[in-house]
């Protein structure tokens, strides 16, 4: 699918590469984050991939305060970034903001039922924003009610990572140095791609994370 002029913001974009595949495609794409060496590192990809992306340099916690987006984008990415976030409520408020009406939500997180991958996915989860997560996760029914309180419609919520996507990060977090870990995983990447959904489906084995698609209303 490519886009037809639409515009894109990318909340905690890390080093840009959803930003830039989707500039890639047609959108008029923003990618925040609060840290400088990544912005950095995503605006050197983007030059290299020949497409005009904006990684401002912004604590996502102070998206409210950007009146310049309000009512501005087709479509918002926040992948993996709320459970960092202790109010996420305004979070997902200021993401809704930042949305034309018509827009388009597309969200990952925590899974609230997952199994823990390594030892550091079992908490404490502590209300402190130091990069570490500040809660578990989410269930459907708590995303729901973020998005009711916030003017979003759901229209879809689902599962990725599986069973050998997990089994793949333990490895990724384990193995140094990190190059030798991917170089380690990458030829494993079939396997989930080919079982996960099978072994979820048989042996309901949760996926490590929830997947919401929502939409900002017209009215």
């Amino acid at each position: 699918m490519t886009s037809n002029g639409e515009s894109l913001i990318d909340i905690g974009c890390g080093t840009g590469a959803f930003t830039i595949g989707a500039a890639r495609r047609g959108y008029a794409s923003v990618g925040l984050s609060w840290d400088e060496r990544n912005q950095k590192v995503a605006y050197e990809r983007a030059k290299i991939c020949g497409v005009n992306v904006k990684f401002p340099v912004t604590d996502v916690r102070n998206l409210g305060k950007l009146t310049e987006y309000r009512n501005c984008f087709d479509l918002a990415i926040c992948f993996e970034n709320i459970e960092h976030i202790i109010n996420d409520r305004k979070l997902m408020n200021d993401i809704a903001l930042c949305l034309k009406p018509g827009g388009r939500l597309l969200l990952t997180t925590p899974n609230y039922f997952y199994c823990p991958i390594s030892p550091t996915d079992m908490g404490p989860f502590l209300q402190i924003e130091d990069g570490r997560h500040v809660r578990r996760g989410y269930t459907s029914a708590m995303l729901r009610e973020l998005c009711e309180d916030v003017g979003l419609s759901i229209e879809e919520i689902s599962y990725c990572s599986g069973f050998f996507s997990q089994k793949a990060t333990l490895l990724l977090r384990t193995i140094r140095p990190m190059a030798l870990g991917w170089a380690v995983v990458l030829p494993l990447r079939i396997f989930p791609i080919l079982f996960d959904g099978l072994i979820a489906s048989v042996f309901g084995w949760p996926h490590f994370s929830i997947c919401l698609v929502a939409y900002k209303r017209r009215f």
